[in-house]
């Protein structure tokens, strides 16, 4: 969340190969594409027209969903009912919010790994449970199993907010006031931007991958995985 790096993958590195990348790969069509600019497709940015169908982006992140716990060292691997309480919870939440489920998924995948006993980090603020929310009342930290409840309050803190600080809804608004102050353009760019001010707290809006203090290939990574990337080799060079 805002004004924090975003959990760094550490044992991912070490036990991927142990996987069968080249297979999940050519099913899920995973590469990684870096973007530069302000997020906007003329600058290079995928339309949201050309996004992963929702089915498709979801089954593609499943296996990393079944291991991220385990390769992070963060305790037991999510059950397939934890699983599934997270899909339920992104397709419920979401839609009232106003916003698109994949870029629910996207952002929890880049704040956990999709893993419902993620540490709670803390640079500042307290950034609890799978959204990494601003000071959020959701977290499954050391708990097995993790409740329904617990999974549907951390989606919920990530994405309406909390007390304290404002989730993807709120950041999606005021991105998108921006954006038309800049001319408007496609409803993917104003996207981009939430994600940027989601890790940073803030936007160079026409430099996306200005991490300003935070995580700097934070949009430009949300882009790849809203259009399939799960394990393939970064290319970020920011």
């Amino acid at each position: 969340m805002s004004g924090k790096l975003a959990i760094v993958i550490t044992a991912l590195a070490a036990t991927v190969s142990a996987l069968p990348t080249k297979e999940l790969n050519a099913r899920n069509g995973d590469q990684y594409n870096f973007y530069t600019g302000n997020g906007s497709d003329g600058a290079g940015w995928p339309d949201g027209a050309n996004w992963t169908l929702w089915g498709d982006v979801w089954n593609a992140n499943v296996p990393l969903l079944q291991q991220s716990c385990g390769w992070n060292g963060w305790g037991a691997n999510n059950s397939g009912d934890e699983i599934n309480a997270i899909n339920d919870a992104i397709q419920q939440i979401s839609g009232p919010a106003g916003l698109d489920p994949r870029f629910v998924l996207a952002v929890m995948m880049q704040e956990s790994k999709g893993c419902v006993r993620v540490p709670t980090t803390n640079n500042g603020v307290t950034n609890p449970g799978l959204m990494q929310s601003h000071n959020g009342a959701g977290s499954c930290a050391g708990q097995n199993p993790c409740p329904r409840s617990q999974i549907f309050q951390m989606i919920q803190d990530g994405v309406t907010g909390t007390s304290s600080g404002a989730g993807l809804q709120q950041l999606l608004a005021q991105a998108r006031n921006v954006v038309q102050d800049f001319g408007g353009g496609p409803s993917s760019r104003a996207y981009y931007a939430a994600a940027r001010l989601y890790n940073s707290g803030s936007a160079d809006y026409n430099n996306l991958d200005n991490g300003l203090g935070s995580t700097a290939c934070y949009a430009s990574d949300v882009a790849n995985r809203l259009t399939g990337w799960t394990l393939a080799a970064s290319q970020c060079r920011a």
